[in-house]
């Protein structure tokens, strides 16, 4: 499988990659640099769109609207007027916390964790906001809470805080929507990268974006064993998402963070978005119930 530039983006640290089946467009976000983008995928024609905060997770919402993590806060946006519309935020009163990645549950629950800027250990959290808007703590002493996913029979959560170099499997309960701690899935050996945002396939396998690591890892979280590498022409590969009309097209959000400007220089794609053909398909994903 070989992966091809996307779109120049030149992220600081884009993240968020998501697929919207009905404007047919990829979306993901620049942390660093508050920028939304659309990819129409037919017309190849691509949106951009600046905030003045950091800006980690874009999620299809209600109403023809987005849902945006912007720092510390869940807005609604309207993609035609520009508007943003104010819905909840956590850790009020830490002003050096920021959301990091987040997805929605069948039940369109964002599941969506925090972490703080200088990257503190243990003082980052998990949070679930249901569609009341309420925002209730689901795990603690997390440092870069990141990917989650999903299997399709909504047994089993998936879970990745990076440096512990793990992929956690939880038992999940959809109807009441919490979960326990089942097992380690998957443990990363530090030589290939640390483990950022993932997606899942139609056979159940994860791939998960290697920060550090060059590529996009197949893992079986059934067994821990790797299966595939997709190689990219940069290190810090930051998350993955299957979308296209056959949801067999995987798209990688990369970033230029952390490279000095020999590395920059050596590695010049760095922050653009890669997408690759695969051999197998992904799932739709769930919108937000609000």
């Amino acid at each position: 499988m070989k992966a091809f530039n996307l779109y120049s983006s030149q992220c600081i640290l884009g993240e968020g990659p998501y697929w919207h089946a009905e404007k047919k467009s990829f979306f993901w976000v620049d942390i660093e640099n508050g920028m939304l983008f659309q990819h129409i995928l037919h017309s190849k024609k691509t949106n951009t769109w600046k905030f003045e905060h950091r800006l980690s997770v874009v999620i299809e919402g209600q109403g023809d609207k987005l849902i945006l993590a912007l720092d510390q806060k869940i807005a609604r946006f309207d993609l035609a007027t520009a508007e943003l519309e104010w819905l909840v935020e956590v850790d009020k009163n830490q002003a050096a916390y920021r959301f990091n990645d987040g997805k929605c549950d069948a039940n369109g629950c964002l599941w969506i964790g925090t972490l703080t800027l200088n990257f503190i250990p243990g003082s980052g959290s998990l949070y679930k906001i249901d569609q009341n808007l309420k925002a209730e703590k689901q795990l603690e002493q997390l440092t870069i809470s990141n990917g989650m996913i999903w299997t399709e029979d909504n047994q089993t959560m998936y879970f990745i805080d990076s440096p512990t170099q793990e992929v956690r499997a939880y038992h999940f309960d959809l109807e009441k929507g919490i979960l326990g701690f089942d097992r380690v899935a998957i443990e990363i050996p530090k030589a290939l990268g640390t483990p950022d945002g993932m997606t899942i396939d139609q056979e159940d396998n994860l791939w998960i974006a290697h920060y550090g690591g060059s590529g996009v890892f197949c893992w079986n979280p059934r067994t821990g064993k790797l299966l595939d590498k997709i190689e990219l022409p940069v290190p810090h590969i930051t998350s993955c998402v299957f979308g296209g009309e056959n949801l067999d097209y995987l798209l990688i959000t990369t970033a230029s963070e952390n490279l000095n400007e020999t590395q920059l220089t050596a590695y010049p794609e760095s922050g653009d978005v890669f997408i690759v053909k695969t051999n197998t398909r992904g799932y739709l994903p769930n919108k937000c119930g609000f």
